[in-house]
């Protein structure tokens, strides 16, 4: 498991998707980024919020009248992620989101002693937060259209 963006040649489960307009995009383009699905859940439901008719298994579009929505719930998220002051305040948030379970079961795989270095851990996930923030800007700055797909 990854947690940060990373590119095509690592392909996981979720693209994110800027090439296109409002009826399509370029599949697997090389120009967008990849996050492990496991990993996307804990920014679900930012995308849900943005977007009602969010859809994991279809391409989800956020354009101009959703971009502004989807970054307002970003920083919703990344203020929580830096409010944290404890790993049993991680756990539970974490755990609260679909799928959360295991992505804690992954870190416990990864390291039985994870939890000793949880900041370490809601660090990079703040980093994610952030270059999501970040694209969805660059979206917003210059009139793209981001598209959510999951594999």
């Amino acid at each position: 498991m990854r947690i940060e963006l990373f590119n095509a040649d690592l392909l996981n489960f979720v693209e994110l998707n800027t090439t296109g307009d409002n009826d399509d995009y370029h599949r697997c383009d090389v120009e967008s980024k990849y996050l492990d699905s496991v990993v996307f859940y804990l920014f679900q439901p930012c995308f849900e919020v943005a977007n009602n008719t969010y859809d994991y298994f279809s391409g989800t579009k956020y354009n101009s009248r959703k971009i502004i929505v989807l970054r307002n719930e970003l920083i919703s998220n990344l203020q929580r992620l830096e409010s944290l002051s404890g790993s049993a305040e991680f756990i539970d948030l974490v755990s609260g989101r679909f799928m959360g379970n295991e992505l804690l079961a992954e870190f416990e795989n990864e390291d039985s002693q994870w939890q000793k270095y949880w900041k370490e851990y809601n660090r990079k996930i703040i980093g994610v937060n952030r270059d999501l923030i970040d694209l969805v800007e660059k979206c917003a700055f210059d009139e793209r259209v981001l598209w959510i797909i999951g594999y």
